[in-house]
């Protein structure tokens, strides 16, 4: 769902002043900034949380390829 089209909540946040003042200064949307401020905290949070996740599955698939090899490298052609 884009950002236009998903349910408004009127929040309010605390901000550094000078840093409203500039970014009123430059034309900046601040809770367009805001919001796209939070949603690449949440996306970085999501994709740490995977990683924290999967880590052990990520570390087993490693070690067989190394004890291994790819499964297909005979077929590769470089």
């Amino acid at each position: 769902m884009s950002a236009s089209q998903a349910s408004r909540k009127p929040t309010n946040l605390s901000l550094d002043a000078e840093l409203v003042r500039e970014a009123r200064a430059h034309g900046v949307n601040i809770s367009q900034a805001a919001e796209a401020g939070v949603r690449r905290a949440v996306a970085d949070a999501r994709a740490e949380q995977w990683r924290r996740d999967n880590a052990a599955a990520v570390a087993s698939s490693n070690r067989w390829v190394d004890e291994n090899g790819l499964p297909l490298d005979r077929h590769r052609q470089f």
